[in-house]
This record gives C-alpha cells, structure tokens and sequence, in this order.
C-alpha cells in the first residue's frame, strides 16, 4: 500500500466557529487570523494505492460554485487537485475509487465538474464513488444547521450518473474492514455517519481523521468544532479513539491543518493528549 497525501488548495472559515469554546487568546497563537476573524485552512485530500485500486479519499473544494459562495471561503494557494495529481504522475482517468468521508462542500466539492452549459458530471470518469445510505439520507435531507454544507451539485449527480455506491456500515461506531488493511469508522458528533480511514501496514496505523480531529490543534480534548452537530458526541468519540490507541504505532492524518499534515500524539505529565511529533508518512513508517 502507498498513501500520498493530495493537497487541493486552502480556503478560510471563521477562527472560532473552528476553535469552538477555546478563547481567541489561545487559538490565536495557533492559527492566526485576519481582520474579519477568518483562519487558513489545508483541503488534504489522500491518495491510497494498492495493487489493483488508485483510491483518492475526498476531493476538496472544486471550482464550480459562484464567485459569491466562493468569496465567503476564499480559496486561495497554488495547490490544486489536478496539479497534486500531476506531480505523483496520476491522470484523473486512472482514479478507480472516490471514497468521500462525508459529503460537506470542502470534502466533495471537487467530486463533481460543470460544463459551461451547467451540466454537472463525475469529475473522476472511470471511478466508483463511495458514501454511505445513512449520511447521504441525511445529507439530502439536511437540517437547518447543516444546509449550507450540503450542496447538492456536489453528489446528486453522482446519483444520476449511476457511480455512487453504498459502503454497508456495521454496528454504530465499530471498526470494520472494507478493503485488506483498510479499516472504516464511523462516527456522528461532527455530522451524522461521517467515515474516518483506518489504515494498516505491518504493525504501524495510519488514522485519516476528517473532521473528527480536523487538525493538530484539535488534537486535545476540549478542542471541537463549532460546526458539529453534536459536540459531547465529538468528545466522546476523541476519547474512545484515543483509549484504544497504540500512540507510539500510530499517525494522525489531517484534512484541514494548514501547517502540519501528520502527527503522533501522546499523554504529558498532566495527563492531557497532545502532539508528540509532527512526522511524513514516510518518516513514520520508516523510523
């Protein structure tokens, strides 16, 4: 298995709905922000290739929607998701998998094209797409809360195009497999039946955390998001994951940390989770 990470460019969202409880006087150190309160933040997506599948896990933002959605978020940076590709030599028409951990507009944006006619179409021609029957009702269905999250053009047409597959899920929370050394979670503080990837080669884990632990600095406890639904269930989630972990086996991959893509985690002198080391996936699994 090789696992490459596939920066898609930055955008920006407001510092505390990010941070949550945590007092700007703390976050601000972390990640500063500019005058309107608004903070970088990575869009990384995975690439995941074994002997038979090119697997890309999300699909960042795109470059479909309006200069007025696009102005709330600024997307900037010269990353993008066809330039990552290029530089690891994958065309787009090698992708046989999109795995979509859920279905927020920063996460499968760029799952799907439009023409200049409006015609919405999978921007990955020869891959199946992967989402789950529990988020994708939800995610049709949305809250008030979650409304603007959930773009339909960004995964009905995946529907009309007959690419969309269902992953089944197994009892709530557990880890099941899905692929040999690719292991699925579940987890529903953040939005409902959202998926994190568990990757394992030889004895080392490879966590892709998604929104669970969008970054390094969401790596201790109280650190949770604004923007989840249900944020002691956030909580919750952190703690079971962090009981069961091997700390010193075991690397954090993140979706959104403007800084750092990876990174162990261990328990200081205080008994509180925090970075250990900021390591490649090389390093890793090399060291």
């Amino acid at each position: 298995m090789k696992i490459d990470f596939i920066e898609t460019g930055n955008f920006k969202l407001d510092g505390g709905a990010m941070f949550g409880l945590i007092p700007k006087k703390m976050w601000g150190k972390m990640n500063p922000s500019d005058d309107n309160n608004m903070c970088t933040w990575s869009m990384r997506s995975l690439l995941i290739q074994t002997e038979d599948r090119k697997i890309l896990v999300d699909a960042g933002l795109g470059d479909k929607q309006d200069a007025k959605f696009m102005s709330h978020f600024e997307p900037h940076g010269e990353d993008s998701l066809d330039k990552s590709l290029a530089k690891i030599n994958i065309t787009k028409e090698e992708i046989t998998d999109v795995f979509l951990t859920h279905l927020h507009f920063d996460h499968v944006g760029g799952a799907v094209n439009k023409t200049e006619e409006g015609h919405y179409y999978p921007a990955f021609k020869n891959a199946r797409y992967w989402t789950n029957e529990t988020h994708l009702k939800w995610a049709l269905n949305p809250n008030a809360r979650e409304r603007g999250s959930f773009l339909k053009e960004n995964f009905v047409p995946l529907q009309g195009a007959g690419v969309l597959d269902f992953i089944e899920l197994k009892s709530e929370r557990s880890i099941f497999s899905w692929l040999p050394g690719i292991n699925i979670q579940c987890v529903y503080g953040h939005t409902e039946a959202m998926m994190l990837l568990h990757l394992q080669i030889g004895n080392k884990k490879l966590i892709y955390t998604a929104d669970l632990i969008p970054s390094s600095f969401h790596v201790g406890m109280p650190y949770v998001m604004a923007y989840d639904l249900r944020p002691l269930v956030t909580l919750k989630e952190k703690k079971a994951l962090y009981d069961g972990m091997d700390f010193k086996n075991t690397l954090l991959l993140f979706e959104h940390d403007p800084f750092n893509s990876s990174c162990t985690i261990k328990t200081n002198d205080r008994g509180r989770i925090v970075v250990d080391e900021y390591l490649s996936i090389e390093e890793f699994l090399n060291r």
